[in-house]
């Protein structure tokens, strides 16, 4: 279960930070990472990463330089009850970043998170959360 919080309304040139919670490990939440979806366009990535201390980053070459994917509150093991907490903080924002940003999450490959990185492998989805920039 992936739970967001944050977002909003910004004006361009401004910040916002979402965040995601997701309860009990699984092989499913090696990856965790944003996707959006803006009125009329495909859902997108926009950040992802490894959630266990793998350096597997992905970014949005559109993002890259203003967004920042960070992690606390890793996953441990499998069963032991932990939960971990990811952060897009939003710098810079743009009003072409406006779109419901879903938290999403997915296994890695060889300590990899490219194939969840490109949308086919992720196994759970956050509820969304709307951004605006004006």
């Amino acid at each position: 279960q992936l739970v967001e919080s944050g977002g909003g309304s910004a004006q361009a040139g401004g910040s916002l930070k979402v965040s995601c919670v997701a309860r009990g490990y699984t092989f499913g939440t090696n990856c965790m990472g944003w996707f959006r979806q803006a009125p009329g366009k495909e859902r997108e990535g926009v950040a992802m990463m490894h959630t266990r201390g793998e350096q597997s980053t992905y970014y949005a070459d559109s993002v890259e330089g203003r967004f920042t994917i960070s992690v606390k509150d890793r996953f441990t093991s499998p069963g032991d009850g932990t939960k971990a907490t990811i952060f897009l903080l939003m710098n810079d924002l743009r009003p072409e970043d406006t779109a419901v940003y879903y938290c999403a999450a997915g296994p890695s490959f060889y300590r990899d998170c490219e194939r969840s990185w490109g949308g086919d492998e992720i196994r759970s989805w956050g509820q969304g959360t709307q951004v605006t920039v004006s």
